[in-house]
């Protein structure tokens, strides 16, 4: 049976799984929102210049949404030691999961294509305002 202490504990922990994935979400919406703009910008204008200044913000996104994601994948670990019985009532230390950092879910599924696409579609548009 599960004690009220350690329900609390994966309460905390399932709301921070929760808020890693709405930043996530929000990043993803950002930078296409972002990328949109600027080639508003640039189709207005028709000036590629924005179109090359996207550039910039979208690797950051892509590395911080790798960053919520890692984060996101230490507490869902933290979580199942949680209900295992082995970690401490309210410990909410996830450095020790070292095998989850962001470099490695940088190419992650739910990562990569939404920026592989943003980049892909910048060049397109470099080329068609060429």
């Amino acid at each position: 049976m599960m004690d009220e202490n350690r329900r609390t504990h994966l309460g905390y922990i399932q709301n921070i799984i929760a808020r890693m994935g709405s930043n996530s979400f929000y990043v993803k919406g950002w930078s296409v929102t972002l990328v949109a703009a600027l080639f508003a910008l640039a189709a207005k204008d028709a000036n590629k210049n924005y179109v090359l200044i996207s550039c910039i913000p979208v690797p950051i996104f892509w590395v911080l949404d790798a960053y919520y994601l890692s984060l996101e994948r230490k507490f869902r670990k933290l979580y199942k030691e949680v209900v295992a019985g082995r970690v401490a009532d309210y410990v909410m230390d996830v450095s020790s999961y070292k095998s989850h950092n962001w470099t490695s879910c940088l190419f992650s599924i739910s990562v990569w294509p939404v920026y592989a696409l943003i980049i892909l579609t910048t060049f397109c548009v470099m080329f068609l305002l060429q």
